[in-house]
């Protein structure tokens, strides 16, 4: 825009002066003017000073942004006149303004800054979240904080995001935010979307909280103490499992020899129900070598010898 400013006011004032008219710069004899060598000389800074002091400029509001056009003087001056403005804007800089305003969504890192948990604990935040502006009232939101989206980010919006987390944080106490840091940051993004929500989206916010040392040290006894327990619990329950297996191979063992001691009385009581006078005396027959004994015992208890048979 400004090389376009000074070419048109150049080619006006060289107009205005005879700039480029031969004429001005040769006699009718042909000899050169020396003096009229001023003309361009003159067309060029006027043209300069032109541009220098030129109000109108020119800007693009991008995709992804709304631009707010303010007036300056007047009757409308101030925020008394907002005009939603998107594309090429051509505007007269020494009575309006633009601000532009992105509507996706931005990303912000924050300083250090000390908060005050329930109890007195002091705990250091570096919060960082996302936000995205309300694209239908960002009129209104001009109108009430007056400033462009920078100082809005570092002014407005960031006392909203420090003041949620120390409120939130006044509800907790410092193990418990860090036993259950999901849900004190989700609280954090609700209690400050109820401050923001007519302009802003806030979300994903983390806190990045970081205890003080005594603090730190207490934690990490106590998760320590904590897990040590754990592993006590899972000893025993291991010993528990041992011991029930060693009984259940005992009672195991035990039903077995139970059943093999009533199997063998079976096998007993059934030998002996088998054994009948006639079966014992078939059982001595199977087992008789066929000899005759050669000593036998009579009624009076006297031994007998009987003879031998002789050789044939």
């Amino acid at each position: 825009m400004t090389i376009i400013i000074f070419l048109v006011s150049f080619i006006i004032f060289s107009l205005v002066f005879q700039v480029f008219r031969s004429n001005t710069y040769r006699d009718v004899s042909g000899s050169f003017k020396a003096k009229n060598f001023w003309r361009p000389v003159a067309a060029l800074f006027l043209a300069f000073i032109v541009t220098v002091l030129n109000p109108i400029d020119v800007e693009r509001i991008d995709a992804g942004y709304v631009g707010i056009k303010v007036s300056n003087v007047g009757d409308d001056r101030g925020v008394g006149k907002t005009e939603y403005v998107t594309g090429w804007v051509f505007y007269n800089s020494w009575i309006s303004r633009i601000y532009e305003f992105p509507i996706h969504q931005q990303h912000i890192d924050y300083e250090e800054n000390d908060i005050v948990t329930r109890g007195g604990f002091r705990a250091t935040i570096k919060p960082s979240f996302n936000y995205s502006i309300n694209a239908g009232n960002v009129g209104n939101m001009f109108q009430n904080l007056r400033v462009g989206v920078k100082e809005m980010e570092q002014g407005w919006l960031k006392n909203a995001i420090i003041g949620s987390v120390n409120d939130v944080a006044n509800r907790y106490t410092v193990d418990s935010i860090f036993n259950h840091r999901e849900e004190f940051e989700a609280s954090i993004v609700k209690e400050c979307n109820k401050r923001v929500s007519q302009w802003f989206n806030v979300s994903q916010l983390r806190t990045n909280i970081v205890p003080p040392k005594e603090i730190s040290e207490s934690i990490i006894a106590k998760t320590r103490a904590i897990q040590e327990v754990q592993v006590a619990e899972n000893r025993r329950q291991v010993a528990i499992a041992e011991a029930e297996r060693k009984i259940a191979e005992a009672r195991g063992d035990s039903a077995q020899a139970v059943i093999q001691a009533a199997g063998r009385a079976e096998a007993i009581k059934r030998e002996q129900l088998s054994l009948t006078p006639l079966y014992i005396d078939y059982i001595k027959v199977q087992k008789w070598s066929g000899q005759v004994p050669t000593t036998v015992a009579g009624s009076s208890g006297l031994m007998i010898q009987l003879p031998k048979d002789k050789e044939r």
